[in-house]
């Protein structure tokens, strides 16, 4: 028996209908799990402060504390000043800080490196259908469904992919940006160079005035118990009426006055040594000994002025960092403009699909793209506008440094002569004093009023003695500051030694090359020598 073909809308019409119904409502109880599930996760994922607890922060204390004086030699014996200076480079931890930060960038210059390579990428991927991708298509001119529903890929499939893309734009862009890291390693070196001469500045000053705490110290207690006697005596007469009240207390006046400016004294010579303790990275609370030079030797500094402004404008960290902010900027205005190129990207690849369906399971491609945003030809001249107004501010702000630079020059220069003037003074002064504090000494008599006179001339004697080391320490100061107007480093550019007797030497030889400099002996250092340390 022939039975007649079925036609195509057969297929179409008596296809097994699903219930629409049944469709929408048969995944409502796993959709309900997986919100519950969701939202209990995201209720447990709910972030709250978490402040540290009293043991956490004391155990915080106590590491931050073992690990601020660890790997550094102890104290073996004297410090002399260079000793301090060349602890002061190694381990004061601002230094520290800035060397990390010099390292950080140079680390994230070789991360800039990188993103001028191409990319490689590999991928690979998993996928599972609970039912076939299938699909049925309809006429467009009928807008009747022409083909029975089919699929052409497997519920279950496998894919992996190696590519190799290069886009030209982004290479050109990265590379202006790597110089400008480049460019930014250098200001950090340059930044270190201003933290230590401003740190061989301050220790400068500092030594001085501990090794006046150190040689003062031990003389202010014997002083301060002869001025308390004198008082108990005083009081013991006045009990006695053994001289008229007024002048009784007139002298106990005078005498815890003078008690008063020794218990000030020492205040003052009580912090020297923890402030030098604190440059070098020494524990303040550990004592030291200083083992300073026996003479006052007055820095001179006779460089002609016009070849110390020369130096100056060579050698200074802040303008040899403008330079490089300068070349920042110059790089920011190219990278600006190889934004408005077309983006021109380069692609290679091998693919792999396990799809059953397909005749190459393996396969290679290659492509070139081509874009362009249009839209930035007409922003192109506010852009190269911005881009030159930045580097017209960096040539302007070089051009103010250099002007500040040249006026630090000459106040420095001012400023070290003035304190010349002034330790000369205070030095005649001492002497008068000393000779003083001897005189009265000889001629003391047993009488309370004697005593009173020799108390006062010793404390005299020993202000004048602590502002004569006061005044070589602000003289050894405005001498590190005049150093460091001019960009002199403490230590050679060839130095590249961490241990302490090393960097002691360097410092010891640098500082003999800059005095000999300022004395005309040797010529000024060339542009060239300007480098971190």
């Amino acid at each position: 028996m022939n039975f007649p073909e079925p036609s195509l809308q057969y297929y179409v019409e008596e296809q097994p209908k699903v219930n629409s119904l049944t469709m929408a409502t048969r995944p409502t109880r796993p959709a309900l799990l997986a919100l519950s599930f969701v939202t209990v996760l995201l209720a447990g994922c709910a972030i709250k402060p978490t402040p540290f607890t009293d043991a956490e922060r004391a155990q915080t204390a106590r590491d931050d504390r073992a690990t601020m004086f660890t790997q550094q030699p102890p104290i073996a014996g004297p410090i002399t000043l260079d000793e301090a200076m060349a602890r002061a480079i190694r381990y004061n931890l601002d230094h520290r800080l800035k060397m990390m930060e010099e390292a950080l960038g140079q680390r994230q210059l070789d991360l800039s490196n990188f993103d001028l390579l191409p990319k490689l990428t590999t991928a690979a991927g998993y996928n599972n259908r609970n039912h076939p991708l299938a699909s049925s298509s309809t006429n467009v001119f009928t807008n009747e469904q022409s083909l029975a529903p089919s699929y052409s890929t497997d519920k279950t499939n496998r894919t992996a992919d190696l590519s190799f893309s290069w886009n030209l734009l982004d290479f050109g862009v990265s590379y202006f940006e790597a110089k400008e890291q480049a460019d930014h390693v250098l200001v950090l070196e340059q930044r270190r160079r201003k933290v230590v001469q401003l740190l061989m500045q301050q220790v400068r000053e500092a030594y001085w005035q501990a090794t006046g705490a150190q040689r003062l110290r031990d003389r202010i207690g014997p002083l301060l118990d002869q001025a308390g006697t004198a008082l108990q005596d005083s009081r013991q007469a006045q009990r006695e009426n053994l001289r008229a009240p007024v002048d009784t207390l007139n002298y106990q006046h005078a005498l815890l006055e003078l008690m008063r400016q020794l218990e000030e004294i020492r205040d003052n010579l009580e912090q020297a040594k923890p402030r030098l303790a604190s440059l070098m990275n020494v524990d303040p609370g550990q004592d030291y000994t200083l083992a300073p030079p026996r003479d006052f030797a007055v820095p001179q500094f006779d460089m002609p002025m016009p070849q110390m402004e020369e130096t100056a404008l060579e050698r200074r960290p802040e303008l040899v960092e403008a330079s490089y902010n300068e070349r920042i900027s110059i790089n920011e205005t190219h990278k600006a403009m190889a934004k408005l190129l077309p983006g021109i990207e380069l692609s290679l690849g091998q693919h792999y699909d396990s799809n059953s369906f397909l005749v190459y399971n393996n396969w290679r491609s290659a492509g070139v793209s081509v874009s362009w945003n249009l839209l930035n030809l007409l922003n192109i001249k506010n852009i190269t506008g911005a881009a030159d107004a930045q580097l017209a501010v960096a040539k302007t702000q070089r051009l103010a440094l250099s002007m500040a630079v040249l006026t630090q020059v000459h106040v420095a220069r001012s400023q070290l002569g003035a304190k010349q003037r002034q330790f000369n003074l205070l030095k005649q002064m001492n002497d008068v004093d000393q000779q003083i504090l001897q005189h009265t000494h000889n001629a003391t008599q047993a009488s309370a009023q004697g005593k009173l006179d020799e108390i006062r001339a010793a404390t005299a004697a020993m202000m004048s003695e602590l502002r004569l080391y006061q005044s070589y320490g602000e003289l050894e100061n405005a001498y590190g500051q005049m150093l460091a107007t001019l960009g002199l480093d403490p230590v050679p550019d060839t130095v590249q030694a961490k241990d302490l007797n090393t960097l002691e030497q360097a410092i010891r030889s640098e500082q003999q090359r800059w005095a000999a400099l300022g004395n005309g002996a040797v010529a000024a250092p060339a542009a060239s020598e300007v480098k971190a340390q």
